[in-house]
């Protein structure tokens, strides 16, 4: 449920004492994700607006490290200075359903020694690319044993999101210097992101029968770089205090079994009402238009 303004107060403090939700931010595609072309001076522009916010507010964050990346090795010491803690996302950004469980395992290794050389100890939670966890029973089993083996934990989302399909339209508004869909690209973003919240909050009283310490997915890019002070006001004013992705897995909703094996990536959530038998029920698709330019964009 919204939380409507109270008594002119403008910090949102007061209001997250009273709902009390707390949400893990959590960025994959570390260094940048796949907004569009960019030059190693402009991704690193874009890492230091993207975490500036963050690092005011002392907001927790971990970064999903692709390795494989270029600039790599010379961007990660930002997140690092910025207090982020970091993942192993593979080095490749390796989809698990088009491959097999050894090249994926293979590629999980090879994205770990530039991070560990530089934090100087081993990444405790992995992610998988598209949220792509096996797109079959033993696939899955094979690559969930082997990440347990490796001393990983996974890390789960349930504030899955379409961000990376405006962070493409938005870059390319950016090349062309068309200042004023940018911007309609932005302030739609921002609106969409927040029917997201209140879907996934409703969804999870349904599913796990309380509001959950929430996990958010968002991507690297100039599009979230541009509105994480927008962002976090808004989840702010929906009662929001910021938490590390360890606290927030302290909420037994994440014990819940989860058996879904297939070749949809999403929300924790919904594998949860998967694996409960419960009737589907699809979050907010992102504006029409939205999908018509990255389908453009995106071929």
């Amino acid at each position: 449920m919204r939380i409507p303004a109270l008594l002119g107060l403008s910090s949102g403090l007061a209001l997250t004492a009273l709902a009390g939700r707390e949400v893990a931010i959590t960025i994959d595609d570390l260094p940048r994700g796949g907004d569009r072309e960019a030059s190693f001076a402009d991704t690193r522009r874009m890492t230091e607006k993207l975490l500036a916010p963050l690092r005011a507010g002392k907001v927790p964050v971990i970064g999903f490290v692709n390795e494989c990346k270029q600039h790599t090795r010379e961007l990660l010491p930002l997140w690092i200075a910025a207090g982020a803690q970091l993942g192993n996302h593979t080095c490749s950004h390796m989809d698990l359903n088009t491959h097999s469980a050894a090249e994926y395992e293979d590629d999980i290794i090879k994205g770990e020694p530039v991070t560990e050389g530089l934090v100087h100890r081993k990444a405790r939670f992995f992610r998988h690319p598209f949220l792509h966890a096996g797109n079959d029973p033993a696939k899955k089993e094979d690559v969930t044993g082997f990440l347990a083996a490796r001393g990983y934990r996974i890390a789960p989302v349930t504030l899955d999101n379409s961000d990376y399909m405006f962070a493409l339209v938005y870059g390319q508004a950016l090349a062309r210097k068309d200042t004023s869909l940018a911007k309609h690209v932005k302030d739609s973003y921002v609106t969409y992101m927040d029917s997201i919240f209140d879907f996934f909050e409703k969804r999870s009283v349904e599913v796990a029968g309380h509001e959950v310490k929430q996990t958010l997915l968002i991507h690297a890019s100039q599009l979230n770089a541009d509105a994480m002070p927008d962002l976090l006001s808004m989840m702010k004013r929906r009662g929001y205090s910021f938490v590390t992705l360890e606290q927030a897995l302290e909420d037994p909703a994440y014990a819940l079994p989860e058996e879904y094996a297939g070749p949809g990536g999403f929300s924790w959530i919904h594998r949860w009402s998967k694996t409960k038998g419960m009737a589907p029920k699809g979050e907010p698709d992102e504006p029409e238009w939205i999908t018509k330019l990255w389908k453009q964009r995106e071929h």
